[in-house]
């Protein structure tokens, strides 16, 4: 099979010998809607989802004949509800988003480029998917142009990409679709992320998330149970008049539960667990300690109980590595993939490379800078563009103390 990205490289359609101002626009090429507005959407009923959902939506997945991850990936997005995974994952997704970055040409930084691209609203997007494939396990995003020119980033639904066999299924139920990766647009209008045998890190967090959600319902029953208990109201039922008024007093009287029993009926509360609520809230707060230890390395500021400040440093030592490991690979793909393909559409020149930022340590900074103060001078433009200090003059050392007093002679 031919490489599709080879295929794209015919001078009159890209150009050649472009500087670093020279910024093309695509207003002349025809527009490309894509195959976005092709995609058929699909009723989703809303059920209950449990462990044996996750396991039936797994085997559908490792379908050696004919996989399919539409039910995996809807469950991705059912548990993506939960409030703690939600936290977890921006965290450390903003994180690696809100790092600055620079285009560089032979070591230099291209100011214009780089200017050009961190304006461009649709570079959000496309970073946010190129990310998210360690989630979910795969992205396949979508290029396409407006009838002014511009750029449009779109994320073709993963319930309708079989990446396993590069297939692209119009509507979910279709038996066969568009082999992605035997297209033209392969490469450079269409852009794969990701593995095509991983299930991405929520297939991890599936089972943690169902059980805390599971041991919340619980709990509220419990708290529903306990904080008011159901009303019982004995009255002959065989009567219609003294029915009617037994239910007319038991709604006026509130909204607790109740129920009407017979005159010769007897009714009684079970004998249960004599409990709190501590079961279910150990097992919320091991799912939730799963949940940060996958997404996040380690607790980051929630453990209020049993944490410390020595503690919380090295879980964001932990965290921090996490979060260079997603920028370097975020970096691959740009230079790799993304950047190879705006080459090609004419977004931007030739000869460019997408480098995060090394991030400074302002904290040593300042402590070494304060410690090297003591014996040396140091530069006071330096500390007001590093640290936002503003340094008039020297300090005055104790030398016109000394001089008084040898003076006056009121040491002598």
């Amino acid at each position: 099979m031919t490489d599709a990205r080879k295929t794209n490289n015919h001078p009159t359609q890209h150009g050649k010998g472009r500087n670093s101002g020279d910024f093309r626009q695509i207003k002349h090429r025809q527009q490309r809607d894509g195959y976005v507005p092709r995609i058929v959407p699909k009723a989703v009923t809303r059920t209950r989802t449990d462990i044996g959902v996750w396991k039936s939506a797994l085997r559908a997945a490792d379908n050696v004949e004919n996989p399919r991850r539409s039910r995996l990936q809807r469950l991705y997005a059912d548990i993506m509800q939960d409030a703690h995974l939600t936290s977890m994952v921006e965290l450390r997704m903003q994180t690696v988003l809100a790092t600055p970055f620079s285009l560089k040409r032979d070591g230099d930084i291209d100011e214009q480029a780089t200017a050009m691209l961190a304006a461009a609203g649709w570079k959000r997007d496309l970073d946010r998917f190129v990310w998210e494939e360690l989630l979910y396990g795969h992205s396949l995003v979508e290029l396409t142009t407006t009838r002014e020119g511009g750029l449009c980033v779109a994320l073709l639904p993963r319930t309708n990409v079989v990446p396993e066999q590069g297939v692209l299924l119009l509507s979910e139920d279709d038996g066969s679709g568009i082999r992605y990766r035997e297209t033209r647009e392969y490469g450079t209008w269409i852009l794969e992320f990701g593995s095509h045998t991983e299930y991405g890190l929520l297939n991890k967090a599936v089972p943690h998330v169902l059980f805390s959600r599971f041991a919340q319902s619980c709990w509220s029953e419990l708290c529903e149970i306990y904080a008011i208990p159901p009303r019982v109201m004995k009255t002959n039922t065989q009567d219609p008049e003294m029915l009617d008024r037994a239910e007319q007093m038991m709604r006026d009287m509130g909204a607790a539960a109740w129920f009407i029993i017979d005159s010769n009926e007897e009714f009684s509360f079970a004998k249960g667990a004599d409990t709190n609520g501590d079961v279910y809230n150990n097992l919320i707060r091991v799912c939730k300690e799963a949940t940060s230890l996958l997404v996040c390395g380690a607790q980051l500021g929630q453990d209020t109980l049993n944490g410390n400040r020595s503690k919380e440093e090295s879980s964001r030592k932990l965290f921090d590595k996490l979060v260079d490991a997603d920028r370097r690979r975020v970096e691959g793909y740009w230079n790799e993939t993304i950047i190879p393909a705006l080459v090609r559409i004419g977004v931007l020149p030739d000869g460019l490379r997408y480098v995060y930022e090394q991030e400074e340590d302002t904290e040593t900074l300042w402590r070494q800078t304060h410690e090297a103060m003591q014996y040396f001078h140091v530069d006071a433009h330096w500390l007001k563009t590093k640290f936002g200090i503003e340094v008039t003059a020297e300090r005055e050392t104790g030398g016109g103390l000394a001089q008084l007093a040898l003076r006056d002679g009121f040491f002598a």
